[in-house]
């Protein structure tokens, strides 16, 4: 199996209230191409944090990250910036998508900011809005489509820029439990077609057990793994 992202004893702490609070304590695990990986805990557990380091948002105090055989601690800023924008998609529980766009221009807005022309990226939109079933949506202002919809559009989005990694931080959070199922299917089957690796943080248990590889965390540590 081809590794995508290799995590090795990632810590982190921040204060709070005076009070230093270790986030992660160790961290060590690996993502594979092709693989659909869940994350659990309580909250407060050091999964949020870990999303934001793997987004490379932020630099962890010690330890590893290696994203497509890089080692990213060695980047700096502008080329962090670059691996982010061409290597990471992003998927959140609230889409974040922008009103006054139509679901094409939402998709396409990555692309044109990494550098593809209007026309390009209009083409990219929409032949990923036709693989997730959304072509008959694509001229819809955002704000007209259901929570599901929504969130698929926020996936095509997240794809525009063809990632190697994917990071789902409670994507289905707000949704009822058909949508939930209809978003998890469509992560599973991208993780395969596309060959992606999903990373996907999730408080629903029946979801994380379908995914392939499972990952328990607490306070800090990753207590199991499957």
């Amino acid at each position: 199996m081809t590794k995508i992202l290799t995590v090795r004893n990632l810590k982190h702490t921040f204060t709070t209230g005076g009070k230093k609070v270790n986030a992660l304590n160790g961290v060590s695990f690996e993502l594979n191409k092709g693989e659909l990986t869940s994350i659990v805990g309580p909250s407060g557990c050091g999964k949020s944090t870990l999303m934001y380091l793997l987004g490379l948002l932020d630099k962890p105090e010690s330890g590893e990250i290696l994203l497509n055989g890089l080692q990213v601690s060695e980047l700096n800023d502008l080329q962090r910036t670059r691996l982010r924008r061409n290597s990471i998609g992003f998927v959140f529980q609230f889409h974040f998508l922008i009103k006054e766009l139509t679901a094409r221009e939402n998709v396409a807005l990555p692309a044109q900011r990494n550098g593809m022309t209007t026309e390009e990226s209009t083409e990219k939109a929409n032949d990923i809005l036709n693989k997730l079933g959304l072509s008959d949506k694509a001229e819809r202002f955002v704000n007209k489509l259901s929570g599901g919809e929504q969130q698929r559009v926020a996936i095509a989005r997240a794809l525009v820029n063809s990632p190697s990694l994917l990071l789902a931080d409670e994507p289905t959070g707000n949704l009822d439990t058909e949508s939930s199922d209809k978003v998890f299917k469509l992560l599973k089957e991208l993780s395969i077609e596309n060959k992606l690796s999903v990373l996907l943080v999730t408080h629903n248990s029946e979801l994380a057990n379908k995914c392939d590889n499972f990952i328990s965390m607490k306070d800090g540590e990753i207590v199991n793994s499957i």
